[in-house]
């Protein structure tokens, strides 16, 4: 307590004195019990640890003391093992005299059965060099028999045809042909020649003669139908050629008229995708080797920026794969179809090449109806697409189709970080 003469401002002043003393002492108490109470967490960290590794000596101990035991009871074995093996020499030696013997005996039967072996394969090659010859004797007796058998079908065949011959030619059985030549059964024949002469002047005097057709008028009247019926066939033949020549003329047109009308739209397409992807420059489709558009083959004339114009063949791989999506894309936007696989057709293309590529996927799919379906490992790609399909090996040896639809994706993203 303060004297009451003292001035209120220098009460108020030692009172403040007095108060930030205070603190200090209070913080310095607050700071020593902060020490303690770490001290304390600490020594009871330190308390446990030592508990656990007093508990895990003692685990070991325990472990080791049955590992002794279990060595021991070892020993134990092996000293019972090595007194029953003291004997082992001896019947190792008895036995190896008993395996010397009995290898003795079999070395004898086997020279033995050498020698009998050599004998058998000599007889053997006696007996294949006589069975050899047997079976040369056996093939040369029947290809003899075969040329005799053929022979006697040939001759069997030759008479059959003078049989059939003599019966078309007389029209009697080959048994009554001496009797329409007037020779005798055992009479001796005529000669050849004298014969072979009169048949060749019969045959000359009938030729002289002429045939006979009793069916000559009949004949006339069906040649004259069949004339009558093959003229209008030509005619309606003429005609339908003459139709079909002026259908063929009639769709070659149309095809040509179509064919220029879609050519140029492609190629107005072509032009301005070009433009898109390359950021610049010019192309243009021409057909070339002949003037007919049926006929006519296609060539690419390409300008990249700040290059030349020049054919597809001549660019690099990246321009080439650009003017091709270009042309692609152009006939999809002139004839779309329902669904379009490109195969790692951004796998030549460098980063930037692929945004563009794909801002054109993107104005693709909102003009047309076209679904694409794209095979990539690009990651830009990857990222522009709506939905991705992958395959992932879970387990070994076990593959999965995973898909993710990346709208979604995004969607449940920001609702998350929201």
């Amino acid at each position: 307590e303060l004297p009451p003469s003292l001035p209120t401002e220098t009460k108020l002043a030692e009172v403040n004195t007095g108060i930030d003393g205070c603190r200090r002492i209070a913080a310095q108490v607050r700071a020593e019990a902060q020490a303690l109470a770490r001290e304390a967490v600490l020594a009871d960290r330190r308390l446990q640890a030592i508990i656990a590794e007093r508990n895990e000596w003692q685990s070991r101990k325990t472990s080791a003391t049955s590992q002794v035991e279990t060595i021991e009871v070892r020993v134990n074995e092996i000293k019972a093992e090595r007194a029953e093996l003291e004997n082992a020499p001896a019947i190792f030696a008895e036995k190896r005299r008993a395996l010397i013997n009995e290898i003795e005996t079999a070395e004898n039967g086997r020279r033995s059965a050498a020698d009998a072996l050599a004998e058998a394969e000599n007889v053997m090659a006696e007996t294949d060099r006589a069975a050899k010859a047997s079976l040369e004797a056996l093939s040369s007796s029947r290809e003899a028999t075969a040329r005799a058998e053929e022979r006697m079908d040939g001759a069997k065949r030759r008479l059959v045809d003078i049989e059939r011959e003599i019966h078309d030619m007389l029209e009697i059985e080959p048994q009554a042909v001496s009797g329409l030549a007037e020779i005798e059964p055992g009479a001796e024949l005529p000669p050849l020649a004298e014969i072979e002469e009169n048949l060749e002047k019969l045959r000359r005097d009938r030729e002289r003669l002429g045939a006979v057709n009793l069916r000559a008028e009949e004949e006339l009247r069906e040649v004259e139908t069949q004339h009558t019926t093959l003229t209008t066939e030509r005619d309606d033949l003429v005609e339908a050629i003459k139709r079909l020549r002026q259908g063929i003329q009639s769709l070659n047109r149309e095809a040509r008229e179509r064919l220029l009308a879609s050519f140029e739209t492609v190629n107005g397409h072509f032009k301005r995708l070009f433009v898109e992807l390359f950021g610049g420059g010019e192309a243009a489709l021409h057909l070339i080797e002949s003037e007919d558009p049926l006929e006519a083959g296609l060539e690419i004339i390409a300008k990249p920026p700040g290059k030349k114009p020049q054919t597809l063949s001549l660019l690099s791989g990246g321009e080439q794969a650009l003017t091709a999506l270009a042309l692609i894309f152009a006939v999809f936007l002139t004839n779309p179809s329902p669904i379009c696989v490109l195969d790692e057709v951004d796998a030549p293309l460098d980063d930037h090449n692929v945004e563009r590529f794909c801002n054109l996927l993107h104005e693709m799919t909102a003009t047309t109806e076209t679904r694409f379906v794209i095979i990539t490992h690009n990651p830009i790609t990857m990222a522009r697409m709506n939905r991705l399909f992958g395959v992932t090996m879970a387990e070994r040896g076990v593959s999965q189709l995973v898909s993710v639809a990346l709208d979604e994706a995004v969607k449940i993203l920001d609702q998350n970080v929201a």
